[in-house]
C-alpha cells in the first residue's frame, strides 16, 4: 500500500504509538543504521571513505549507528556539537575528498532559526560539493514547512524514516532534498494514520499487473486508438504508439495524418496504421483511446478539436488526453466513464488559466481544480514527484523518475503506456493503481537506465518501459 505523507505532529504520534508497544527507541535506531548503510554502500564502492556528521539529537544517532554495517568503507564519524571549534577538523576532513557525508547534524524536531556558526558549518560541507545521504531530513529544513532555518544542506540523496514528511514535498524544499527515499521496515508499527497524500513506492507494484489467464488471446487484452502526429511532430505518434506496445495490449492502431503517414507507418510493425481524416471512426472493438501527442499543425487543430470533445463527451470506454487534445476540452460538470487528462506543469496552467509558478507552489490544489474543471477526471500533473488523483479522495506521488525525464517525447511515450494499460479489461477495473503504477514504471524504468548510462535518450526508454521491478 502506498505510504501516507504525514506531517511532524504525525509521525511523533506514529512514534509514540510504536513505543507503547514496548518496541524501543535504539532498535529502531539500529535498524535506521543499517537501512542507512545499505542506501551508502549503493552511493560508493569498497574502501571508499564515508563522512558521518553526527549532531546530537536522534539523528545523529541514526547516524552513528550506520558505521556499524559498513564494514568495507573506510568510515569516520564526526561529531559535530560545538559549531565554532568543530569547524576546523570538518574542513581538514572534507579536504580529504570523502566519496559521501552522511548527514546527521539536525533532524525534524528543529524548530529555531540555525546560529551564524551553524549557518558555516552547513554551508562548508555544501561549498565541498561532495554527494551527500541526509538522515530522515536535510539538516536545517523545516520538514512540516519545506522551508530553512537559514540555510540546509543541499542533500544528494534524502532516506526519510518511516514515512515522506510533508515539507520534504514542498517547491521551497526542492533545492535541498535531493532524491527523496524512504525507509520503511525500521521497527514501526504499520502506520496507524491516513493522509490526503501518499507516497507509491515499487513494492506496491509486486503482483501487478497481474499474470495473465494461459488461454488468453488477442481479444483478451483490448483495442487501444490512438490520434497522434502531425507534420514536423511524427516522432509523437510514433513514441505514443510505442509507449501503448509496451503495456502489451492485444491490438492497437494509430491514426496520423496521411502527411507523414509513411514516416510514421515506417517505423512501427506490430501496430496497424492508418490515416486519420476530418471524419473518422474508431474500431468497434476499441477498449481505450488517446489523442493529442504531436496534433500541433495548425491544419488539424481544428477538425483534431471536434474529434477530441465528441470522444471525450460520448465514448463508453476509457480516453486519455495529452498534449494538444488537453486545450480543445471543454468544462464540464461530469465525465461519461474513465477520463485522464495527463498535463506539464505549463498545460495545466493554461487550463486553469494561471501561471507555471502558482501550479508548482501548490501542485495539489492544481490536480482538484484540474479534475473539478473537467466532470472529475484522473489528473495526471507530469513533473519532479509527479501527482494522480481527481477532485475527491487520496492524491498519489510517484517516487521513482530522475532529471533526465525532461527531455522531448517522455510525455508522448508515458501518454501511451497509460492508454495500453486502461484499454485492458483487467486493468481498466482498477483505475488508480493502473495509474499509479504507468506512472512509477515510467520513472523506475528512467531509473534503471539511469544507472546503466549516462546518455540514453527517450527511444531508450521506450525499450526499457515495462521492464522494472
Amino acid at each position: 500500500m502506498p505510504i501516507p505523507i504525514l506531517s511532524v505532529p504525525q509521525m511523533r504520534e506514529w512514534e509514540r504509538a510504536t513505543w507503547a508497544t514496548g518496541q524501543t527507541e535504539a532498535e529502531v535506531i539500529r535498524r535506521v543504521g543499517k537501512r542507512l548503510a545499505r542506501r551508502a554502500r549503493r552511493l560508493t564502492h569498497p574502501d571508499d571513505f564515508i563522512l558521518i556528521l553526527a549532531g546530537k539529537g536522534h539523528n545523529g544517532d541514526d547516524a552513528r549507528a550506520a558505521k556499524e554495517f559498513l564494514d568495507e568503507r573506510k568510515v569516520k564519524v564526526l561529531e559535530v556539537l560545538l559549531p565554532e571549534s568543530d569547524l576546523p577538523t570538518l574542513q581538514l576532513k572534507l579536504a580529504e575528498k570523502p566519496a559521501l557525508i552522511i548527514d546527521g547534524l539536525f533532524g525534524v524536531g528543529l524548530n529555531r532559526p540555525l546560529s551564524k556558526a551553524w549557518q558555516q558549518i552547513i554551508a562548508t560541507v555544501n561549498a565541498a560539493q561532495l554527494p551527500i545521504l541526509a538522515v530522515d531530513v536535510p539538516s536545517g529544513l523545516n520538514a512540516e514547512t519545506g522551508n530553512h532555518f537559514g540555510t540546509a544542506i543541499t542533500a544528494t540523496v534524502t532516506l526519510t524514516v518511516g514515512a515522506p514528511k510533508a515539507g520534504l514535498l514542498a517547491k521551497a524544499a526542492a533545492p535541498f532534498v535531493g532524491r527523496l527515499e524512504v525507509a520503511t521496515e525500521v521497527g514501526l508499527i504499520p502506520c496507524p494514520l491516513t493522509a490526503e497524500l501518499n507516497w507509491i513506492q515499487a513494492e506496491d507494484f509486486a503482483a501487478f499487473p497481474p499474470p495473465r489467464p494461459a488461454a488468453g488471446h488477442k481479444g483478451s487484452f483490448g483495442h487501444v486508438a490512438i490520434v497522434a502526429g502531425s507534420h514536423g511532430f511524427h516522432g509523437a505518434a510514433v513514441l505514443a504508439t510505442r509507449g501503448a506496445q509496451r503495456a502489451q495490449p492485444g491490438l492497437t492502431t494509430l491514426f496520423t495524418p496521411e502527411s507523414i503517414y509513411l514516416p510514421v507507418a515506417a517505423q512501427l510493425q506490430s501496430a496497424m496504421v492508418k490515416v486519420w481524416q476530418k471524419e473518422i471512426s474508431l474500431p468497434a472493438n476499441t477498449t481505450a483511446a488517446l489523442i493529442g501527442p504531436g496534433m500541433a499543425d495548425p491544419e488539424i487543430c481544428e477538425p483534431g478539436k471536434n474529434f477530441a470533445r465528441r470522444l471525450w463527451n460520448e465514448a463508453a470506454f476509457p480516453v486519455v488526453a495529452d498534449a494538444s487534445a488537453l486545450d480543445w476540452l471543454e468544462p464540464q460538470p461530469a465525465v461519461p466513464g474513465t477520463r485522464v487528462i495527463t498535463p506539464h506543469p505549463g498545460e495545466a496552467a493554461r487550463l486553469l488559466q494561471t501561471t507555471t509558478e502558482a501550479v508548482q507552489v501548490d501542485r495539489v490544489r492544481a490536480v482538484r481544480e484540474l479534475s473539478q474543471r473537467f466532470g472529475g477526471a484522473w489528473v495526471v500533473l507530469k513533473g519532479s514527484q509527479t501527482l494522480i488523483g481527481r477532485g475527491e479522495g487520496p492524491i498519489f506521488v510517484n517516487s521513482s523518475g530522475n532529471p533526465q525525464l525532461a527531455q522531448g517525447g517522455s510525455g508522448d511515450l508515458l501518454g501511451g503506456f497509460i492508454a495500453g494499460l486502461l484499454a485492458q479489461p483487467a486493468l481498466a477495473a482498477d483505475v488508480a493503481r493502473t495509474l499509479t503504477y504507468a506512472v512509477w514504471q515510467h520513472g523506475a524504468a528512467a531509473d534503471q537506465l539511469q544507472a546503466r548510462r549516462t546518455n540514453w535518450i527517450i527511444e531508450d526508454l521506450a525499450n526499457e518501459l515495462g521492464n522494472a521491478r
